[in-house]
């Protein structure tokens, strides 16, 4: 996956910064026995894959790559099979 530069974004790192610490919030106020703690941090969680969605919405996650034309794959694949 390293070169198709997947999760290297801003969207990418600032969702699961904020998943990470949610979980982390999550585990501490487990270990605590409080409830409400523990759902405080799966609500973190949540926000954090939102503003990651929100964050690739807004351009600054990575690109979607361009399909080629199914005809052109096929005239590509026999050219290299030719070879």
């Amino acid at each position: 996956m390293a070169g198709t530069s997947h999760g290297h974004t801003p969207a990418a790192w600032t969702g699961v910064i904020i998943a990470f610490i949610g979980f982390c919030v999550s585990g501490a106020f487990t270990v605590l026995a409080n409830v409400w703690g523990f759902y405080a941090g799966l609500a973190v969680v949540v926000l954090g894959g939102v503003v990651g969605m929100a964050m690739k919405a807004a351009g600054m996650g990575a690109p979607k790559a361009a399909h080629n034309d199914l005809a052109e794959v096929i005239a590509a694949n026999r050219l290299a099979a030719k070879v």
